[in-house]
């Protein structure tokens, strides 16, 4: 019986050893285990007391040792009571996952986030973006995309809404340039949403780089915006990145290089799409309840606000889009309240309450000095005799700008019989035409959301067209007259920007349907996957978008800054001015921001117009009183620039006015009054 005994404490041994080999976490468990049961049966055996009292108690002190061995065994065993013997297959189960520490947890999170779809759509926009907007980062600090006109003002803008929001916010609309005019901030679309830029850096070359950072950055958001909505619709990942593409590189896009406040539009498609996921509605799949988040339709909303901060010339049209598609929802969810209990959910319907106040809220705040400027300055608001000039003619939808490196020269002709073809050469793109025209009849889209994203592009092309479309009578016109801050676009062209995303939208429908039967091809063969043609021709759609996208803007240097610009105080005037030779002004001003009636935007205020009347003759004395009268303490004249401009020759006139000094600094002559 002993030898039973010990076989089976033996046994329990070499089981114990086997579970220490196998590595499994129940070790301490398997060694106890059949030492209590062997203490067991030392107490319970009837003939060990037989044996006599010393025998008696050395079999009572072994059970007790082996009890209080195997209770210390049990108690350092988790998930097993006390007096249960292991469990001797779980030698053979799966190790149990590790526990992993902060460290592995942060490491494992980041690399999700690398390799998620968002990132690397990111990495791949900015890429992307880079690539087509070449030379523009090659020389950034000295040269300016398209011309150095209206992007000198607008990093002028940039770099002012920095420097202002940092010394005294209260003075943002206030601007140094149209001395002595106030509300001058407003004379054009600020770009006030890229003020956070604006914080860093000082001076003309910190503005340039600036700039030319935006300007790629703009690209990107508006590939990535684009591509995220396709995808949020229903879109797969290469037809989304066709809508991308197309939207952000669109060969008429290319006209308004110097326009960042028009190629600034990333944010619409963006906002879109996070407004689509918030309330679990895509075009393909139509509304799903269980996918709302009342997170990203309120974060939808911050970044159309965003988007509007940016300027009115996009996002004016933009705000009342968002406002027609809220009445629409609202009038849909009426007529089916009884059939749809709750389609918004508590949260959800908050977070689109205190979402649109909070974009009314941005609106009303920018709108307030429009209103301002409209009301000081009565010939800033355009006529329909202004929306005529710019407004295209259909042929435009077929032409394409100078700065198109595919369709530029051979379109060369088509553009000399356009008006004023910089803002109606509004060609999209003749690949993206094509792939929209075949999502009308091959796509993942039902047949209904087709014929509705056709209507939304004839429409927004006839909207683009202004007064060529039958005298604008039953498009552009009554948004002329009726909608507030309309009065105030000049180019109607520019409704092109919804056009080509909505014929992004068909393609992408049309080329995800295409991938789906590449796989169901693949799928057919042994093994199921696609050959190097097929994938290929998945990839030919968005290569030839590309491809059309193009550019061959040029890179013209910035005028180097005159050295007078940094030592003359304001209020000043720079001579010769006018529309352009001011906007470059602007730019070299951004070291001190003195006042200066030099400026450059939309309109001329008449004030500034007298201004440079008056000082034709300067500097006589009738000429130099009036600009005494007004507050102007230095005029900085710049030799080189005076041939062909009404103050040729001023510098060969004496100067006989009583506390006038002349004096040379660099290439510039400064006369202090």
């Amino acid at each position: 019986m002993t030898t039973d005994q010990s076989g089976k404490a033996g046994g329990g041994k070499a089981g114990g050893g086997k579970a220490e080999a196998t590595g499994t976490a129940n070790t301490g468990k398997t060694d106890a285990g059949p030492e209590a049961g062997t203490a067991d049966e030392a107490a319970d055996k009837g003939d060990a007391p037989a044996k006599g009292g010393d025998g008696a108690d050395a079999a009572a002190e072994k059970a007790a040792s082996a009890d209080e061995k195997a209770a210390s065994a049990d108690e350092n065993t988790t998930g097993t009571a006390g007096d249960e013997p292991a469990d001797p297959w779980s030698a053979f189960g799966p190790a149990p996952e590790p526990v992993l520490g902060r460290a592995r947890r942060s490491v494992r999170a980041v690399g999700r986030f690398l390799v998620h779809e968002w990132t690397l759509a990111a990495l791949a926009a900015l890429a992307l973006a880079a690539a087509m907007t070449w030379p523009t980062l090659r020389y950034p600090r000295h040269t300016l995309p398209q011309d150095y006109w209206d992007p000198s003002l607008q990093a002028w803008q940039m770099a002012w809404s920095g420097h202002i929001l940092r010394t005294d916010p209260a003075m943002l609309w206030h601007a140094n340039t149209f001395y002595p005019e106030n509300w001058s901030f407003a004379f054009s679309d600020t770009l006030l949403g890229y003020a956070p830029a604006g914080l860093i850096g000082v001076g003309p070359e910190h503005a340039v780089l600036r700039y030319n950072i935006m300007f790629v950055l703009a690209h990107a958001l508006a590939a990535f915006g684009a591509y995220v909505l396709a995808r949020q619709l229903g879109a797969g990942r290469i037809g989304g990145a066709v809508a991308g593409a197309s939207f952000a590189y669109a060969p008429w896009l290319l006209a308004q290089a110097g326009h960042l406040h028009i190629l600034s539009n990333g944010g619409i498609p963006l906002a879109l799409a996070m407004l689509a996921r918030g309330h679990g509605w895509s075009l393909r799949y139509g509304y799903r309840p269980r996918r709302r988040h009342a997170g990203w339709a309120f974060a939808g909303w911050l970044v159309a606000a965003w988007q509007l901060s940016l300027g009115f010339g996009i996002g004016l049209p933009f705000a009342y889009m968002l406002a027609g598609t809220g009445v629409v929802a609202v009038v849909l969810w009426f007529v089916r309240r009884r059939r749809v209990k709750r389609p918004f959910g508590r949260r959800l319907f908050l977070a689109d309450v205190f979402g649109g106040l909070a974009f009314a809220a941005v609106g009303a705040a920018l709108a307030v000095p429009y209103f301002k400027v409209a009301e000081l300055h009565p010939n800033a608001e355009r006529t329909l005799g202004d929306i005529g000039l710019y407004s295209p003619p259909v042929s435009g939808f077929f032409t394409a700008p100078a700065e198109s490196r595919v369709w530029g020269g051979l379109h060369e002709g088509a553009r000399a019989v356009l008006p004023w073809h910089p803002e109606m050469t509004l060609l999209p793109g003749f690949v993206l035409y094509a792939l929209a025209a075949g999502g009308l009849f091959f796509s993942v889209w039902r047949v209904r959301h087709r014929i509705f994203l056709l209507a939304g592009v004839l429409v927004t092309m006839a909207l683009a067209m202004g007064t060529r479309f039958f005298g604008g009578r039953f498009t552009y016109v009554p948004l002329f007259d009726y909608l507030p801050g309309w009065s105030g676009l000049r180019t109607p062209g520019r409704m092109m920007l919804w056009a080509t995303l909505l014929l992004g939208l068909l393609a992408a429908g049309a080329v995800t349907a295409f991938c789906m039967r590449v796989r169901e091809l693949a799928a057919e063969r042994v093994p199921p996957w696609p050959g190097p043609w097929l994938r290929l021709a998945t990839l030919l759609p968005l290569a030839l978008v590309i491809v059309e996208g193009l550019n061959a803007t040029p890179q013209p240097v910035v005028p180097r800054q005159p050295a007078a610009m940094r030592t003359v105080d304001g209020p000043m005037l720079v001579l010769p001015s006018s529309q352009n030779l001011d906007q470059p002004v602007m730019l070299w001003s951004t070291d001190r921001f003195q006042p200066m009636v030099n400026g450059g935007s939309g309109f001329t205020p008449r004030s500034q117009a007298r201004i440079r009347e008056a000082t034709v003759s300067f500097p006589d004395y009738a000429s130099v009183d009036y600009l005494r009268q007004i507050g102007v303490k230095n005029v900085v004249v710049l030799r080189d620039e005076l041939t062909g401009t009404p103050w040729e020759g001023m510098l060969d006139r004496p100067v006989d006015t009583p506390g006038v000094t002349r004096e040379q600094v660099g290439e510039a002559v400064v006369f202090r009054l």
